[in-house]
């Protein structure tokens, strides 16, 4: 066990007492520990496509921004990175189900209320297992890329305004004083930016 005056992050030594892990030591550890890390997903997340993800992103992490742990450490960090990587997807699973019902529910609308703010009257669908079939699964990742390409194209306040709503999940209040605006100018900026990307993914040939 690390004694409690170990640092986290040991501070380089001529003598190598906290010797760092090697490129060797941590692809031997990755090869030792994926097949576990994939079944852990797998009891997680219930798909074979997502467990895959979240398992490749995690080691491409660990081998990315922790090769400066001493090699006992792995084992604990690596465990961090695939449960935070795991509680990413859910909730970009959460995010992505709430984006395109608020987009399939507005695109539907004929009138352009400029303070008619969707999230308060939209309830997202939300399947945290994410069992859908794997064709709709594959539709709903193009959309979202779709989704994504169109939102680099609103107005700054805009885009700023739907990501703090629907992507970070602030309310109308919490989202006015993080823009320092009013929550009228929120609700108007949410409202014009899906009916933006609503029509960009017209334009696009999607229907939500």
């Amino acid at each position: 066990m690390r004694s409690a005056n170990h640092p986290i992050i040991p501070p380089p030594t001529s003598s190598g007492t906290c010797a760092l892990a090697t490129r060797q030591e941590i692809s031997a550890f990755l090869a030792a520990v994926e097949r576990r890390a994939f079944k852990h997903a797998m009891y997680a997340v219930r798909n074979e496509d997502a467990a895959l993800d979240i398992v490749q992103d995690a080691m491409l992490k660990l081998t990315e921004k922790y090769s400066d742990r001493p090699a006992g450490e792995l084992p604990l960090v690596f465990q961090r990175i695939l449960q935070n990587a795991i509680h990413d997807h859910f909730r970009r699973s959460k995010v992505r189900s709430t984006w395109t019902v608020l987009l399939s529910a507005l695109g539907a609308r004929d009138d352009k209320e400029d303070d008619f703010d969707p999230l308060e009257t939209i309830a997202a669908k939300s399947d945290g297992n994410d069992k859908s079939d794997p064709s709709d699964q594959l539709e709903q990742r193009q959309i979202m890329t779709v989704i994504e390409e169109s939102l680099a194209k609103l107005p700054a306040r805009q885009r700023e305004a739907f990501l703090l709503r629907y992507w970070e999940e602030f309310d109308v209040a919490e989202t006015a004083a993080a823009m320092r605006c009013s929550e009228g100018s929120v609700k108007t900026h949410c409202s014009r930016a899906v009916h933006a990307l609503s029509e960009m993914l017209s334009a696009r040939g999607i229907t939500l």
